[in-house]
């Protein structure tokens, strides 16, 4: 008995022995405490959550891209809660609110009210933006540097301004005036055509700025603007982008529209300097990925522009309207 009973303890001894051993430096680390449902082999989760102001090629595009970028980058180790405002700022500021109360570990702003909202609502959790043109102008900051600061950065979709005036030029040197169609509610839109407005009247150009305020009053405003004009610029406009149905029933094959992104050059531009809005989206998401593996502080993150641009056409509406594209511009292909 008193052998059997040795026996007992001592594989009980050995039992919590080879427990004690497995759990020295090999216990996966915790789920992250700040939610969600995603594990990985090594346990470390992360929760993203992605505000896009609205639905539109161009910050679809961008969206896609950032979310190509983690699963590259952390593959598995990040979900991601994406919201879309549907070109609301007032929801914008909700989804933020959301996103704080959640404790998600990053947000990632799609588009200019996007990231404005967010900086609004917190502090302290990383805020990236992509989509948004001037990162001094979203944050009336004199004398920007490049870098944000705080717990702000991300990636801009500004190409360059002075390329695109010398664009319309090129096209139609002999065009006397411009209208300059934007959304008023949209700052970064009205940081455009003031400063394309410069470089036009420097070409030679009078210039008319022509806002309207939403898809509601967008027809009646792009009509006069069209009436008035030689020519149209629209700038990258995410209500402009939303809209650009009404705006091409209106101009095509009357007046050639230039514009400063591809997707709205689809919907009813002639021609573009246009960047790619999943590169820039891309780019945001392996800043993500570094301010998460805690390999970057964002604080010190400088605002990346997207490396390079495209000269591009919209073949039907140059057939609409009779012109033959100059050499160098490379045309777009219908989805």
């Amino acid at each position: 008995m008193k052998k059997k009973l040795f026996a007992m303890l001592l594989a009980g001894a050995m039992a919590l022995g080879l427990a004690a051993c497995g759990g020295s430096g090999n216990t996966p680390n915790p789920p992250s405490s700040s939610g969600g449902d995603a594990s990985t082999a090594d346990g470390k989760t992360y929760v993203v959550g992605i505000s896009q102001l609205v639905t539109h090629p161009a910050l679809d595009a961008a969206t896609e891209g950032f979310q190509a970028a983690l699963n590259d980058l952390l593959p598995g180790q990040v979900e991601i809660d994406l919201q879309n405002a549907a070109n609301d700022p007032a929801t914008c500021s909700t989804i933020a609110t959301a996103f704080v109360s959640q404790g998600v570990d990053l947000i990632m702003a799609n588009a200019t009210p996007a990231l404005q909202a967010a900086a609004a609502a917190t502090a302290d959790i990383p805020i990236l933006g992509t989509s948004v043109t001037e990162y001094g102008v979203a944050f009336n900051i004199p004398d920007f540097s490049g870098t944000v600061g705080g717990n702000i950065s991300g990636t801009s979709d500004l190409a360059p301004l002075d390329q695109q005036a010398a664009m319309i030029q090129e096209w139609c040197p002999e065009a006397k005036t411009v209208g300059l169609l934007y959304c008023s509610n949209e700052a970064n839109s009205q940081y455009q055509v003031d400063t394309v407005q410069g470089y036009l009247e420097e070409l030679g150009y009078t210039c008319t700025q022509y806002a309207f305020s939403d898809s509601n009053d967008i027809a009646a405003v792009c009509q006069t603007a069209a009436d008035a004009s030689d020519v149209l610029y629209i700038p990258t406009d995410n209500s402009a982008a939303s809209n650009t149905p009404i705006i091409d029933n209106i101009c095509r094959g009357n007046i050639p529209v230039f514009v400063g992104e591809e997707g709205i050059c689809a919907g009813c531009g002639i021609a573009t300097l246009s960047i790619s809005y999943y590169d820039i989206g891309y780019k945001t998401g392996e800043m993500a990925a570094q301010v998460l593996t805690g390999q970057a502080d964002i604080s010190t993150m400088a605002v990346e522009y997207a490396p390079e641009f495209v000269k591009k056409y919209n073949p039907a509406t140059c057939e609409a309207l009779g012109i033959t594209p100059p050499e160098g511009y490379e045309a777009m292909t219908a989805e």
